[in-house]
């Protein structure tokens, strides 16, 4: 059996259950510390990190009250807070078990132990230590990764994003977000928590398109150790670590119908059952998706589960591409240009004159990422105080891509109009004819006047 590296701290003082506890724990733990004077509890949780107390309820002879205990449980969790403290004693009082978990003891052992039982109960308290410091890591680790891009934009295309984000945010109800890559949904989807009652509880993302379908069950729910061959040790899943807060799912749209349908169990219950076990765990989760794929033609096509589309996108949210908000390119790239040069320590104040003239005529294909990666090449290269042209190697814009677009646009707008037209004006079924949402149809019935 492998030993938890773990610290286990007995409290006792009958020396025979003391030499039983450390016998018997040892086995299963790799450092077990035994005291029999209660007063010397601080001096040892200020020399170690203490996974886990266990705490005798009564020291004086002929003691039975457990007010000693009591008092070093409260002594206990003044020091260190997140210690996991088992209280012990050789009475069986419910009402001192219950008082003993009020004030914050993890659970209760009446002795005599058997063996097995005090070593599963030492190995769950433990594991719920471990849960915990790892979920504190998670947690500490996304407030770093927080300190995001602000969500900038004055184009007339960005305000209904910004409307709906003010209306939604404040609620819980499952957001999709619908745009190209680089559009900014993962700022979208930070700025929906940011502007939430969830704000201050973790915001988690997880990249769907860059998991595997062996990981998924694991990334998404967990795992508890032996689940598989490189399971060393129970891991928690992303669902647990987004408990109380949001969980960002992007590319959404790339999921086979399998692992469509595992998502859409723990969606619709409300709880996830760890790879390798079969105790389900109850989640609180604010669900915010996205993808950059046509979805209600995959819907049409079978190639997304029509169930799980009506789960995921109780609001949803159209982002334009850049070239759709050209006005913002401006305001984008000297955001841009501020934030670079900070981070590369350079002086670069302004851009050419000619400069925000290329910018704004350029396509962006990989929209406000691209724009980004842009102007941090151009910084790099910069020997100046302003980027100029030379800095930047954006491609020029071809004749053939702007014909292009322009078909494309007039061949949508073409589309559309024909579609309202066959329905008679009804923008519900013209909506389902064209596979779109209705609050997409909306926008590109107001983008082209029809």
């Amino acid at each position: 059996m492998d030993k938890r590296s773990g610290s286990i701290l007995v409290i006792e003082d009958d020396q025979d259950v003391l030499f039983t506890a450390r016998a018997v724990l040892r086995k299963r733990f790799q450092e077990v510390i035994c005291e029999d004077k209660p007063d010397r509890i601080p001096a040892h949780l200020a020399e170690r990190d203490i996974d886990v107390v266990l705490l005798d309820m009564n020291f004086r002879a002929g003691e039975t009250s457990g007010r000693e205990g009591l008092h070093w449980l409260k002594r206990i969790l003044e020091i260190d807070p997140d210690v996991k403290v088992l209280m012990t004693t050789a009475y069986g009082d419910i009402q001192l078990a219950v008082e003993s978990m009020k004030q914050g003891a993890v659970d209760f052992l009446v002795k005599p132990w058997e063996r097995q039982k005090l070593v599963a109960t030492v190995d769950s308290v433990f594991q719920l230590k471990k849960a915990q410091r790892q979920l504190n890591q998670y947690r500490s680790a996304q407030k770093i990764a927080d300190q995001h891009e602000p969500l900038l934009g004055k184009a007339r295309s960005m305000q209904p994003v910004f409307e709906t984000i003010e209306k939604v945010a404040p609620t819980d109800a499952n957001i999709l977000l619908l745009g190209e890559n680089g559009t900014g949904k993962d700022l979208i989807a930070k700025a929906l928590h940011n502007k939430s009652d969830r704000q201050d509880m973790p915001f988690v993302k997880v990249d769907l398109g860059a998991l595997s379908e062996n990981l998924f069950e694991s990334e998404l729910f967990g795992h508890v150790k032996g689940a598989f061959t490189d399971a060393r040790e129970d891991r928690l899943g992303r669902f647990e670590v987004a408990d109380g807060g949001t969980l960002f799912l992007d590319e959404i749209g790339n999921l086979s119908a399998q692992l469509q349908s595992k998502l859409l169990s723990a969606i619709q219950n409300h709880s996830i059952t760890r790879l390798g076990s079969n105790r389900e765990i109850a989640t609180d989760v604010r669900l915010i998706c996205a993808t950059n794929k046509p979805i209600y033609d995959m819907v049409a096509r079978e190639g997304f589960r029509q169930d799980l589309l009506y789960r995921i996108n109780t609001v949803e949210i159209p982002i334009p591409p850049l070239r759709e908000r050209k006005e913002d390119i401006s305001l984008l790239a000297n955001h841009f240009l501020e934030h670079i040069s900070h981070k590369y320590n350079k002086n670069i104040l302004t851009l050419g004159n000619r400069v925000m003239d290329k910018l704004t005529e350029y396509h962006w294909p990989g929209n406000v990422r691209e724009l980004h990666h842009a102007i941090e090449r151009a910084v790099i290269m910069c020997e100046g105080d302003r980027l100029e042209l030379g800095d930047f190697a954006l491609k020029p814009v071809t004749k053939e891509q702007r014909e292009h677009e322009l078909n494309v646009k007039h061949l949508e707008r073409d589309t559309i109009r024909q579609a309202i037209e066959a329905c008679k004006g009804n923008l519900s079924k013209a909506s389902q004819e064209l596979g779109l949402s209705r609050s997409t149809l909306y926008r590109k019935i107001k983008k082209y006047g029809l």
